[in-house]
């Protein structure tokens, strides 16, 4: 698809690009940014979710080094949560593709409203109780029932998915914040990478948009990460969801209007 973007443009989607990486890296829900800007820019809706899947791969990969790198993410203790991530990915990716554009040019604002209500509203995630430090992997049904459903969200839409890791994370793990950040960060690669593969081979990413994004989320990651890491941040989701909602229903209001 030939779509030419003016100077503006792509400065705007640089900047969402940027705040959306940093957003993402500190509480989840870049996507929920990201997503309608493409949209808006008059990004098809397949291509918006293949070329956001290119872009996150940038930040989320950024992010899930430095937790890694800060000792707040064990590989080795998640493995079943890597294949269930995986497998649901592949799932989603696949079932989204063969949707009609025009029903998921109808949907996906609604999808993304949800998502934003239900971000907006949840239990806050660093008020769990009993926390607890991963030293050991936690219980495979546990890792199953909370990657394949997770991974496969990603596969076909994503946003807030990041936020749901979170949540989910500390619920069922009952690790502390920064444990669910990392881990959160690291499946949200794993999906990300998976999809895009996938749209890759499908021709439905957009290389340009999806790099020049990319870039930036990467670097909103690397300062996201790091600010969650020294800060926390749990002031920044009310206002960000308060945002989305704005967009998303606007983009509503322009397809079913």
């Amino acid at each position: 698809m030939d779509l030419i973007l003016d100077p503006s443009s792509w400065a705007l989607l640089a900047l969402i690009g940027l705040i959306a990486g940093f957003i993402d890296a500190v509480a989840g829900g870049g996507g929920l940014l990201s997503i309608p800007a493409l949209l808006t820019m008059g990004v098809p809706p397949h291509m918006a979710l293949a070329t956001n899947k290119l872009a996150a791969c940038f930040g989320s990969s950024m992010a899930a080094y430095t937790y890694y790198k800060q000792r707040l993410f064990s590989p080795s203790l998640w493995y079943h949560t890597f294949i269930a991530t995986f497998i649901g990915a592949v799932i989603g990716t696949f079932i989204v593709s063969i949707i009609d554009n025009q029903w998921l040019e109808k949907w996906l604002p609604l999808i993304i409203i949800a998502i934003a209500i239900y971000t907006l509203f949840q239990p806050n995630a660093m008020g769990c109780k009993n926390c607890e430090i991963p030293v050991k992997p936690k219980s495979k049904f546990k890792q199953w029932l909370q990657g394949l459903p997770l991974g496969f969200y990603d596969g076909f839409a994503g946003p807030g998915i990041g936020a749901f890791w979170t949540v989910t994370s500390t619920g069922m793990h009952k690790l502390p914040l920064l444990y669910s950040l990392g881990l959160a960060r690291a499946m949200t690669f794993t999906s990300n990478l998976t999809s895009l593969i996938i749209f890759l081979i499908m021709g439905q990413v957009h290389l340009a948009i999806g790099l020049a994004m990319g870039v930036c989320m990467m670097i909103g990651s690397y300062i996201g990460a790091h600010s969650a890491i020294k800060f926390g941040l749990p002031f920044i989701r009310p206002i960000f969801v308060t945002m989305i909602l704005l967009i998303a229903a606007q983009l509503a209001w322009s397809a079913w209007a």
